[in-house]
């Protein structure tokens, strides 16, 4: 009687780490889903932007191209990232189209200051102001994200939970870093 008391127990103690893996595993897909939903929304705004500036920077042909280009890319990674969230190459991938992308938003911003016209567009200035908004989102989501993903590997590593977390196949999700393309070093201040 004892014993299927203790057998009884540990099942159900291995049913409840096995709901709480799934429960941590849906966090991390649902956060994710999040940042699908900011990032697709600034993939969006992209094409309305360069609509806006292609009239007035004829000459900076290759800066619309390569925005296009790092967009297109950012898509296909976002979409590859959405099979499946835990996917370390994938996030490793839409992270550094990410910041491709973002780096290539940053020329054509400081491309754009060297035309007074554009920069007093209003078309411009909102979806300026739209895509900034809209990074702040896409901060916080990942941010989310990330808590998700170092929940749900902290639940898979633990022990005893790792024990079940491997019988069942529960692998390590990755988190999600932007790949800066340029590395930012902190201006030098000197007071003499």
């Amino acid at each position: 009687m004892i014993f299927l008391i203790i057998i009884v127990v540990v099942i159900f103690w291995a049913i409840g780490i096995y709901n709480r893996l799934v429960n941590e595993r849906n966090r991390v897909r649902n956060a994710f889903a999040q940042i699908d939903v900011q990032l697709t929304r600034r993939y969006d705004l992209i094409p309305n932007l360069v609509e806006a500036v292609k009239g007035y920077i004829k000459h900076e042909r290759e800066t619309l191209e390569a925005v296009i280009k790092a967009r297109n890319s950012a898509v296909s990674s976002l979409d590859a990232a959405k099979a499946d969230p835990a996917n370390a190459a994938a996030m490793k991938k839409l992270g550094a189209s990410e910041g491709a992308l973002g780096s290539a938003l940053g020329r054509l911003f400081a491309l754009s200051e060297a035309y007074p016209d554009l920069k007093a567009n209003q078309n411009m200035m909102q979806l300026q102001e739209e895509l900034a908004s809209t990074e702040n989102k896409v901060a916080f989501a990942r941010q989310a994200f990330n808590d998700a993903v170092l929940g749900y590997n902290n639940s898979a590593e633990n022990f005893p939970n790792n024990f079940i977390a491997s019988t069942f196949r529960f692998d390590l999700a990755s988190f999600l870093e932007i790949d800066a393309e340029e590395k930012r070093e902190a201006p030098a201040v000197s007071f003499s």
